[in-house]
């Protein structure tokens, strides 16, 4: 199942939120700084790197404070490579790829790769859903998806491209 809403992800109550980040595992916009401070001291001691990720790669940790157990990072952008469908395409598959591994059933997704230039919510949500419908036409796991959109606008884009995927 997968459905669109806009919500507050410090607020979900599912198995984990995956996140697009930097990468040093930094928010990459306001919306998700402040899922960062929601989530406490103990997630910030978790995601200090001995060395940057690349950007196409993600990993899982805990969710600290969050009602949430789990977050997955994935890596959208670096300090050399700025977000692109490519960066969110890759990031959101590995971020999908740890999702199965841990077998997380359900699981929330913002929109990737938006900000001051960066992607435009149109292209963001194009590429996630078929991102999306690629993993799962292989894969059991997550069995529940909620895109969480932070305006109207986003919520709309989603909306659209889930509509167009077919799934």
């Amino acid at each position: 199942m997968i459905r669109v809403r806009i919500d507050d992800l410090a607020f979900y109550d599912g198995e984990a939120i995956v996140r697009p980040v930097n990468e040093d595992l930094g928010a990459t916009t306001p919306l998700l700084r402040r899922l960062e401070h929601a989530a406490g001291a103990h997630l910030q001691d978790q995601i200090r790197l001995q060395e940057p990720l690349p950007v196409g790669a993600a990993v899982v940790t805990s969710a600290g404070e969050l009602r949430t157990e789990l977050l997955v990072h994935a890596v959208v952008m670096s300090r050399t490579e700025r977000v692109t469908s490519d960066s969110v395409r890759r990031a959101l598959t590995s971020a999908l790829q740890r999702v199965a591994s841990w077998q997380i059933s359900k699981v929330a997704i913002p929109p990737f790769g938006l900000g001051a230039g960066n992607l435009d919510v149109d292209e963001s949500a194009h590429v996630m859903l078929a991102v999306i419908a690629q993993h799962l036409g292989a894969a059991r796991y997550p069995e529940d998806i909620t895109l969480v959109a932070e305006t109207p606008d986003e919520e709309r884009a989603l909306t659209a491209a889930l509509q167009r995927s077919g799934l």
